[in-house]
């Protein structure tokens, strides 16, 4: 499954690993390491790469296997932010929004419409103040372009008719905007395979355990143990970037005890339901007394979310307690005719947001939803850069900015970031071959729907998974992994998204295609534990992994649906924690 072309090839598997680990452990050394790979990281190590760099990046877990799979999987300007008069925050954000969905990534950020119910009249005319400011930052920031439709305002039975589920009887009506959605864990793996083909070296589930100094104190690149193998190794760069978000404070440790960012660790959880359960034609935005709560379609079900609690237990096993979902029902039932069950919830999901902290007084507390959004990158050490705050929507500026402040103003002019335009793998072509998702689904006797779900995860290198999937059907009957069907499990995904996983996208465990890939884990009961054979058949084969191996992954899934299943039950952080024996 190696692409069909003379570019530098964007894959991630065992090779491609294997040849990151020399090259960044190689004498000649790097121009930047980049410590992290969640969606800051990984836009950081592109940004670098694009300017021509030579970058590394290292993560310690798989790569957005932390807050940036975790997210509400949306693109958005911030709309609340506005209520706080953040004016440059927001029109950042829309910005970005609007290159995402034009340039950088339209395979995979799609228009999204939101209801705003109103409860009174008066209601109206200062939402709708707020909405079309809203419109009027994004259409500066698009230079006069509409990269979304502008506000509609709606009485009671045009809401009605829009989003039946909603309850209208005490409503005035409703404003319909737009934002726009992702699937965050993609977005990631896009921006480091990118990164990739640019002529980064990524290799991730490598830890750094320490720092190297020279003479003067000037970190010079840091000592990174491959979790793969044991093996220690040293890796020596110019300059260090630590994009650890939630994980921060613990990497800078390492460096000094002096200072540098200090980070807020905030508790989000989301609930999945299915498609059937919610009568809607559009999403729900609705505001509640800490923050907001979306309510997200998406093809095969809703997305309803999200909490703001402060998280002060173990910052690698965030999980969703009873109460927690307690309180998404509650909100969300408020406004719906009928209310949502526990029995409806196929998925529950949390992660961490890593907010800046902020100076207090001796023993003062600060409340998680009163804590900047806005991202801060300072120099912790001679050589050494932290970035911290911010959001999915702005990595590219925040990138752009960590890279200029590392490199000092004098080189970050000579080597300007080169981003702003640059299209993601699988973006480039995405709209001509879109354009043909009839023919392609005619000429394989597929519905349009099994063709739009391939494009809008792979974009135009939904030809190369085609090509895979030809070239599978072409082998000889003992070697053939039968891509062309779909998962029994999962019949909306073929077993050709497996294999791509393994060969393109950097999946090394069963773990990594069902909770970054393939992604059941939020959108099945089970989490994906019944499509888990059909799963390691496929990269059992292609991972040369013998019966004990394919066991083990089996059976380290299975204990980590049970674990999060129990934690689900308690009504505390510590009490769900405790039923957690590892990183989630």
């Amino acid at each position: 499954m190696s692409p069909a072309t003379d570019q530098p090839s964007t894959a991630l598997n065992h090779s491609q690993r294997q040849a990151a680990l020399a090259e960044l452990t190689s004498s000649e050394g790097l121009d930047l390491l980049v410590v992290g790979g969640g969606v800051t990281g990984a836009g950081i190590a592109l940004d670098a790469a694009s300017r021509g760099l030579r970058t590394g990046i290292v993560e310690m877990g798989d790569w957005a296997a932390g807050t940036s799979s975790y997210s509400s999987k949306l693109v958005h300007g911030g709309l609340r932010y506005l209520y706080q008069l953040d004016f440059a925050l927001v029109h950042e954000a829309l910005t970005e929004r609007g290159r995402l969905l034009t340039t950088t990534a339209p395979h995979l950020v799609k228009a999204q419409p939101f209801l705003w119910p109103l409860k009174h009249h008066y209601e109206r005319s200062y939402s709708a103040v707020g909405v079309g400011l809203y419109d009027a930052l994004a259409l500066a920031g698009a230079r006069g372009h509409k990269t979304v439709p502008v506000q509609q305002h709606l009485g009671r039975k045009g809401t009605a008719a829009l989003a039946p589920a909603l309850d209208t009887s005490h409503l005035a009506g409703a404003i319909r905007f737009y934002d726009a959605r992702v699937d965050d864990a993609r977005l990631v793996i896009d921006l480091v395979r990118t990164a990739v083909g640019l002529g980064a070296h990524a290799v991730s589930r490598t830890k750094v355990t320490g720092f190297l100094k020279d003479a003067h104190d000037h970190v010079t690149g840091a000592r990174i143990t491959d979790l793969a193998t044991g093996q220690e190794l040293e890796v020596h760069a110019r300059r260090t970037i630590n994009a650890t978000g939630v994980w921060t404070e613990d990497v800078q440790d390492l460096a000094t005890q002096e200072g540098g960012l200090k980070v807020l660790a905030s508790k989000g959880i989301h609930i999945v339901v299915p498609k059937e359960v919610i009568d809607a034609e559009t999403g729900i935005f609705l505001r509640t007394e800490k923050s907001v709560l979306f309510i997200i379609p998406w093809p095969d079900y809703w997305v309803i979310g999200t909490t703001d609690t402060p998280w002060d237990q173990d910052v690698a096993k965030p999980v969703a307690t009873s109460a927690d979902v307690d309180y998404v029902l509650e909100h969300a039932n408020s406004v719906l005719t009928r209310p949502v069950q526990r029995e409806d919830i196929i998925g529950v999901y949390a992660g961490l947001r890593p907010l800046l902290q902020p100076r207090l007084r001796p023993g003062a507390q600060a409340a998680s939803t009163k804590v900047s959004r806005e991202h801060t990158v300072t120099r912790v050490a001679p050589g050494l850069t932290a970035i911290a705050g911010g959001k999915l929507t702005t990595y590219r500026v925040m990138a752009a900015d960590a890279v200029d402040h590392a490199l000092g103003e004098g080189l970050a002019k000579a080597h300007p970031s080169a981003t702003a335009d640059l299209p993601l793998v699988g973006a480039a072509g995405y709209a001509d071959l879109a354009s043909q998702a009839g023919r392609i689904a005619q000429e394989r006797g597929w519905t349009l729907e099994r063709v739009t779900h391939l494009l809008d995860r792979y974009g135009s290198e939904t030809t190369e998974v085609l090509a895979a999937i030809d070239a599978d059907a072409a082998a000889p009957q003992s070697e053939r992994l039968g891509l062309a069907a779909p998962l029994e499990a999962a019949p909306q995904y073929l077993r050709a998204e497996v294999a791509w996983a393994v060969t393109h996208e950097g999946a090394e465990h069963l773990e990594d295609v069902l909770t970054r890939r393939v992604r059941l884990d939020i959108s099945r009961r089970d989490r994906g534990l019944g499509a888990a054979d059909e799963v390691l058949a496929v990269m059992a084969s292609l991972l040369d992994w013998d019966q004990e191996k394919v066991s083990a992954e089996r059976e380290s899934y299975a204990q980590r649906v049970a674990q999060l299943a129990a934690a689900e039950t308690e009504t505390s952080d510590a009490a769900a924690v405790a039923h957690v024996s590892r990183p989630i």
